[in-house]
């Protein structure tokens, strides 16, 4: 963010468009039953901005984030994510694409627990191929952010629930991907840390000019977001 309070977008947001999706389709096999999760779905984000996507249990809202996150394949058609074709993208290939441009957040924190805090984001950060010191400058700026300088040398095990994810989304955002996938983060939270959850993902995304995809049970998120999509028998509904 500029001293004007605008967001900068990164060296990697050249695109217009940071997600679409084109005839998307995704079945899995159950017994002698074929379950159709995605029917030839079509979706856009524009770069900078934010859909949350609600629906039932088992509906296919994780399916449809890991495919553009590059964790799942598609039966057919196509996943275009920060300017790449992903389902050409070989195994090797996903796996750098998802280290430079995708944050994931889950429901679970999934933090190291043997490493503190701090010591969660410098890792991810020096796996990305930062210096320890820039690592550590960032993790700081970003535990910041979430409202944690004061518990960064806390181990996983000594932080609250909400801590813990406020933790993980410091995380998300440490190699400063375009991209936020985050799937059901407020799920094993209370209605009060919930809230706080929100309002720093979306304060954070916007802050630093993310483009956000998050899938939830949970109607009040749907207040933050750009568009709010329902996806309901393999398709979406609402604002397209």
């Amino acid at each position: 963010m500029n001293n004007n309070g605008y967001c900068i977008m990164n060296n990697n947001q050249t695109h217009e468009t940071a997600v679409k999706v084109e005839n998307l389709s995704k079945s899995y096999i159950n017994g002698t039953e074929t379950l159709t999760v995605l029917n030839s779905i079509n979706f856009e984000l524009r770069t900078g901005s934010s859909v949350v996507i609600m629906g039932k249990s088992g509906c296919g809202k994780s399916t449809f984030l890991h495919l553009i996150g590059g964790l799942d394949s598609a039966d057919s058609g196509s996943v275009y994510a920060a300017g790449k074709e992903i389902n050409t993208l070989n195994s090797d290939e996903l796996t750098q694409f998802r280290k430079n441009h995708i944050g994931f957040i889950f429901q679970m924190h999934y933090l190291l627990e043997d490493f503190t805090a701090l010591e969660n984001l410098i890792v991810t950060s020096m796996i990305h191929g930062k210096k320890r010191r820039e690592a550590k400058e960032n993790a700081l700026r970003l535990m910041s952010d979430v409202g944690l300088l004061n518990k960064v040398h806390n181990f996983p095990g000594q932080l609250s629930g909400g801590e813990r994810q406020r933790t993980a989304i410091a995380r998300a955002l440490i190699n400063d991907p375009d991209i936020i996938l985050a799937d059901e983060p407020t799920g094993n939270l209370d209605e009060e840390n919930s809230r706080i959850i929100e309002d720093l993902l979306f304060g954070l995304v916007k802050k630093y000019c993310k483009s956000l995809v998050l899938v939830t049970h949970d109607p009040y998120i749907s207040k933050f977001s750009d568009r709010t999509l329902f996806l309901k028998k393999g398709v979406f509904k609402g604002d397209m």
